[in-house]
């Protein structure tokens, strides 16, 4: 006899008198864990809404004369100055110098960052020659760096993108590093026993193995790449969003300022996303925590 229980709050079936020949029939309701029910709003509404809120605070503030228009201009007029710098094109300009030079920047400093990362994670001989003097100089402020910069490369655009790859290099360095020296050496040992060459084992076992700190590291790299590049557009620049704020601070424009700032947090946000993209399809095979 098989018996089967009723879901909480049903009718519970009579058995008694029931032979051990009989089946009893009940219907089955799945249980569906707390943890795993999905919630009835939308997530990209859930992300949205505190942006939403800090942004009415932000007009309810202006409104109310809390904040003048000389301390921060409000929503609206920030608005306003945003479709005027996109009318006559150079807040567009702008935007395509200073991609170019976060992409020269950032492809310097990830080839610079990854080569030595490899040198002194693959080699021990390496990582004498190569570890202690990266150690040394990222700790060097690289806005310190300007003026030497400056007398080295003129003023033109190279000392900018140095600035750039300067400060996308270290943080890729160290998360690439780190990802190869933590590789599992079971790992290792198992690839050895299945015959694996010495290329083998870094093309199939370390690389992989390392791939989610250099994903890590291209996330830090990309935020401090932006952040050297205002350093880097307040330095004898003729164009470029940080021109623009250099401009707008002379003349006390808070309104052209912000425009800057949204410009700089919305590539930030951009660029992030695109990296949570390359993680979801490179690192398909490691399964992680999403929250509950």
């Amino acid at each position: 006899m098989s018996i089967s229980h009723a879901p909480p709050g049903s009718h519970k079936p009579d058995i008694s008198g029931i032979s051990g020949d009989e089946v009893v029939s009940v219907d089955l309701v799945p249980i569906v864990p707390v943890s795993s029910r999905r919630t009835r709003v939308p997530r990209w509404l859930r992300r949205t809404t505190g942006p939403l809120l800090l942004l009415a605070l932000w007009q309810l503030l202006s409104s109310t004369g809390v904040l003048t228009a000389d301390a921060l201009a409000s929503p609206g007029r920030v608005a306003q100055v945003a479709g005027d710098l996109t009318a006559d094109g150079s807040l567009a300009s702008a935007m395509t110098t200073s991609l170019q030079r976060v992409a020269a920047g950032l492809l310097l400093g990830t080839l610079i960052g990854t080569g030595l990362a490899l040198v002194s994670g693959l080699f021990r001989i390496g990582e004498d020659l190569v570890d202690a003097p990266v150690q040394m100089l990222r700790t060097v402020p690289f806005v310190g760096l300007i003026p030497l910069f400056i007398i080295w490369f003129g003023i033109g655009e190279a000392p900018k993108v140095a600035i750039i790859t300067l400060g996308v290099t270290f943080p890729l360095y160290l998360n690439v590093y780190a990802g190869i020296r933590g590789v599992d050496s079971q790992l290792i040992e198992a690839g050895e026993s299945l015959g694996l060459s010495r290329w083998g084992l870094v093309r199939h076992v370390i690389l992989p193995g390392a791939l989610p700190g250099a994903m890590t590291g291209l996330r830090y790299s990309l935020g401090i790449a932006w952040l050297a590049l205002v350093f880097a557009e307040q330095v004898n620049a003729d164009s470029g969003i940080g021109f623009l704020m250099v401009q707008a601070r002379d003349f006390l424009r808070t309104d052209v300022i912000v425009v800057c700032l949204i410009v700089y947090a919305f590539f930030g946000l951009l660029a992030d996303f695109i990296v949570r993209t390359l993680e979801r399809l490179l690192l398909q095979w490691r399964p992680t925590f999403t929250g509950r």
